[in-house]
This record gives C-alpha cells, sequence and structure tokens, in this order.
C-alpha cells in the first residue's frame, strides 16, 4: 500500500519534548504517512526502536553540516538545524512528491521559515497542555501590574475558578540544574553549542512568546484531550483563529493497554542509573496498603531550593506515611540563567544522609532514575509529589493519582492551576507558594490534603475513568480530522500564506 504522503517533523532535544513527539509520529505512521525526523545526532540515539522498526519512519541527521558563514564561532541550534533543512530540501529529487507538512516543536518555531521557502506548510506541536499557552496569555491581556496584596482578578475566556491570585505573580527565577549527558543519572544533554540559554519562559504579565510562534503556522497540535483541557483548546483556538487540534496525552502504547493493570518502565523506555532494581520496588510497594504510598518527584531538569529540601525531609519523617522519594544528583543546586552553577553552589548538593535510617522501611528513597510508570500505576500509590511537568501531570491524572503541585518554573505552574483549580484532582503545596518559601508544616498538611481528601480522590476517579478505554477518542478524531485535511480541496488552512 502506497504511502498517503510525506510529514517532516522536527524536534526539540530533551525528554518532555522527545517523548511525545516520537508518539506522534507512531500515531501519524499507523495513517500511512511516511514520517522523516529532522535531528542531531544527539536526538538520533533516543529513539525508541518501536518507531526505527517502521519502515515509514527515516532519520535525516543533518547536525555534521557546517554553519553558516558569518556566524560566529558557537552558531546557535536554530542556525544549525536551519541550514540543515535547507540543504535538504534543496537537494530532495523534484519530481517526487511535495511534503504534505512539516510539524514543528514550537520552542523550534523559528525553523518554519525554511519551510516556506519551499511552500510546505508548518504545523506547530505544543508538547505541553493548552491551559498553559491560555492562561500566560489571558495574564498578559489582565494586565496585572497594578495588582494589589491579597487580590483576585477574573481571566476573561477561561473557566471563572481560573482566577489570577497575587501570589501567582511571585513566580521564582528560571533556575535549572546542570545538564547531564544522557544514559546517566539526569535528564537529556543540552545541546553543546550555541549561545547561553535564554532567560527562560516570560514572567506573569510579560507577553506570551507562543503566540508569535504560532502566527506563520497554518495549524496547532497540542499534546492534550477534551478530557482535560476542553476550554483551553477553545480558548487558543479562538485566539489563534487556527485549527487546533487536541492529539494527545501522547504516552506509549503500553500505557493505554494496561490501564488496570502494572506498568514496567523497562519495557518502554531506556532505563538509566538507580540504587533500586523495579522488582525491589514492586516488592517494597506490595507490601504497603492501598492508596497509602506518597510518590515524590520532581524530574530530571528542576526542583526545590537548597532552603526547601530540608523542609522536605523532615515532612517526610514526621509524617506516618510510607513513601518513595527520588533524588536526582544535584539536588537543590541551582543554576543561573546561562545554565552554568553560580560560584556560590558550587559545592552544594542536597542529600539526606540519615533520612533513611529514621523511617527505616517506611521510606524508600531512590537516587538517580526511577520507574514512574510502574510507580504511578501500582494500586499502592496514593499521592504524588509533583514539579507538574506535562508528562508527569498526564501520566498522575490519568491513572487517578492525585497531585501534590510544587511547581518550578514555567508551565509547570498553570499546569498545577489546572489540577488544584480546574480539574480538581490535587492541591498546592502551600497557599502563598510561589511568593513563600515552602515549610515543613505546608508539606506535611499538603501531604495529609491528596491522601485523605474525599473530593480530590473523587474527581481523581472520575477523571481516571474517562481514560479508562484508553487513549481518548477526541484525540483518535483529532488526529482523523488532521490528516483527512490533506485530501480536502477545501482545507484552507493548507493554503494559507506561510
Amino acid at each position: 500500500m502506497p504511502s498517503s504522503g510525506e510529514i517532516l517533523v522536527v524536534p526539540k532535544n530533551g525528554q518532555g519534548h522527545l517523548l511525545p513527539c516520537f508518539e506522534l509520529c507512531k500515531h501519524l505512521i499507523s495513517r500511512n504517512y511516511h514520517i522523516t525526523l529532522l535531528v542531531d545526532s544527539d536526538i538520533s540515539s533516543s529513539i525508541p526502536s518501536s518507531v526505527l522498526q517502521s519502515p515509514l519512519f527515516r532519520v535525516s541527521d543533518i547536525s555534521a553540516l557546517p554553519p553558516p558563514p558569518g556566524s560566529g564561532p558557537n552558531p546557535s541550534v536554530h542556525q544549525q538545524l536551519s541550514r540543515g533543512i535547507e540543504a535538504l530540501l534543496t537537494q530532495r529529487d523534484p519530481s517526487s512528491p511535495q511534503p504534505v507538512c512539516a510539524v514543528v516543536d514550537h520552542i523550534m518555531n523559528k525553523n518554519q521559515e525554511v519551510f516556506s521557502k519551499f511552500g510546505i506548510p508548518t504545523v506547530v506541536f505544543i508538547t505541553s497542555g493548552a491551559c498553559w499557552a491560555a492562561v500566560q496569555h489571558a495574564i498578559w491581556v489582565a494586565r496585572p501590574a497594578d495588582m494589589r496584596p491579597g487580590e483576585v482578578r477574573a481571566l476573561p475566556g477561561l473557566p471563572e475558578e481560573m482566577v489570577l491570585k497575587y501570589s501567582d505573580l511571585k513566580q521564582r527565577r528560571h533556575w535549572l540544574r546542570a545538564p547531564h549527558k544522557q544514559g546517566g543519572s539526569g535528564g537529556p544533554q543540552a545541546h553543546s553549542s550555541g549561545p547561553a540559554p535564554p532567560r527562560g519562559p516570560p514572567f506573569p504579565g510579560e507577553p506570551a512568546p507562543w503566540v508569535e510562534e504560532v502566527k506563520t503556522s497554518a495549524a496547532i497540535l497540542i499534546n492534550t484531550c477534551d478530557d482535560l483541557e476542553h476550554p483551553f483548546l477553545d480558548y487558543v483556538a479562538n485566539l489563534t483563529r487556527k485549527p487546533v487540534w487536541g492529539v494527545g496525552p501522547l504516552l506509549p502504547d503500553q500505557y493505554w493497554q494496561s490501564t488496570e493493570s502494572l506498568l514496567r518502565d523497562r519495557e518502554i523506555r531506556p532505563k538509566k542509573e538507580s540504587n533500586y532494581t523495579d522488582d525491589e520496588i514492586i516488592g517494597w510497594l506490595d507490601q504497603q496498603p492501598r492508596r497509602s504510598v506518597l510518590y515524590v518527584s520532581f524530574g530530571s531538569e528542576v526542583g526545590p531550593s537548597m532552603e526547601e529540601y530540608p523542609e522536605l525531609a523532615k515532612a517526610l519523617e514526621e509524617s506516618t506515611r510510607p513513601f518513595i522519594w527520588v533524588i536526582q544528583r544535584k539536588a537543590g543546586r541551582p543554576v543561573i540563567q546561562t545554565g552554568q552553577p553560580s560560584s556560590a553552589a558550587q559545592d552544594q548538593e542536597y542529600f539526606p544522609h540519615d533520612l533513611d535510617s529514621k523511617v527505616g522501611k517506611r521510606g524508600l528513597i531512590i537516587h538517580g532514575w526511577a520507574p514512574q510508570l510502574l510507580i504511578l500505576s501500582h494500586p499502592s500509590t496514593g499521592g504524588f509529589v509533583s514539579h507538574c511537568g506535562w508528562n508527569s501531570t498526564v501520566e498522575s491524572t490519568v491513572r487517578g493519582v492525585p497531585l501534590l503541585a510544587w511547581p518550578i518554573r514555567g508551565d509547570q505552574y498553570y499546569n498545577a492551576k489546572l489540577v488544584a483549580g480546574h480539574l480538581k484532582v490535587g492541591a498546592m503545596v502551600s497557599e502563598g507558594y510561589p511568593a513563600d518559601v515552602v515549610t515543613k508544616v505546608d508539606i506535611l498538611h499538603g501531604i495529609e490534603k491528596v491522601l485523605t481528601d474525599a473530593e480530590i480522590r473523587r474527581q481523581s476517579e472520575i477523571l481516571r475513568g474517562k481514560f479508562e478505554n484508553g487513549f481518548p477518542a477526541s484525540s483518535l478524531a483529532s488526529f482523523d480530522a488532521f490528516v483527512e485535511n490533506f485530501t480536502d480541496p477545501k482545507a484552507a488552512w493548507l493554503r494559507a500564506p506561510i
């Protein structure tokens, strides 16, 4: 059977971007589209075999191409990719069919200019949720510069519970943990070339960059679904006046095929360094009462401050609840906006030296990588202390595990508002957060709330029930609508100027 056409895909490095991108590719391949992934060698090594084995999938490695003249000693990732993409498109056989579109991660939006030269429509792919995009823009529209302590302001166009509080304006500066190479105990490696990274997402009240990033695109794909974020998808569509499709949550096939059984991460994702095996973790979880275990993990890139980690340790010690705490390398070590550790923090790294001896078998402290899907799918897990990265948020909510939201940066703040305010399947770690330092008392209160609050548990079960039949029907319909537009002569978005 001949391919329905070719779709070019430009991802961004980093686990939170690559994992949903690979799942997106699999959905498009299942609809008989040939996928060409345009990447550098750092990303090539991360592609799972389940994607590589498809005859409709190929990788174009463009990392070896020289930088453009006059680009300086450290050309940016965007410059290198743009040059590589342009060379690839220039070398194509003129008689070969034109790609139907290019799907570009919204962070890599500058590459849209190259595709426009060749008349290829671009579709922006947002790997996080729609709430982040909608609330970020709505706050800018609300002009919050004159807000006073204690004031609450409505955000027009959004659900009434998504109000702007004065404390929401006190987001912390963009601290990032120093990057590690892939395969180690840390997160994906930052690209080795190019200038220092930007300072990060805008603060509340600043213009939302994504609005500019999607202006030249023909359509938008978002890693979410109607059951999670219908009003926010509508907001983005009304604002941009473009086709917007919720095509997620883009989680592995195994996740959706076993919504009532235990997941094995090692069958889905490459395992990294850890001080516990999966079987040891399962054995420990099997000994705990149903819905009693608190899972604590902040991912591989961010975490609380050095002042807050000891508060967390004391809370876990004083709580009577069994817990699993995942501690990444360089936990608590701040990194300034250039991506390099500050001189005052060079030797700082939080490590709870005596916590394990104090809590005994009640706690499991994992250093390095943890099988998160396994832990969240185990019936003993009852709550998740999380930074609310989008992948962690959907992995937890779809499994019905309430969240104690402790956002650190960027979209995590808006994901936390979605969880605690709109979906009501969790709570914020502190009423005054992020303006105030999180204390032991805050954490103890939050632990009890997510593990015992009847309404949070009821809402979590209701939401979990919506996904018991697997991948959302609304997202399957969105994928079908997206690809059907390629053969629809009335599909105006494919003819839109780019």
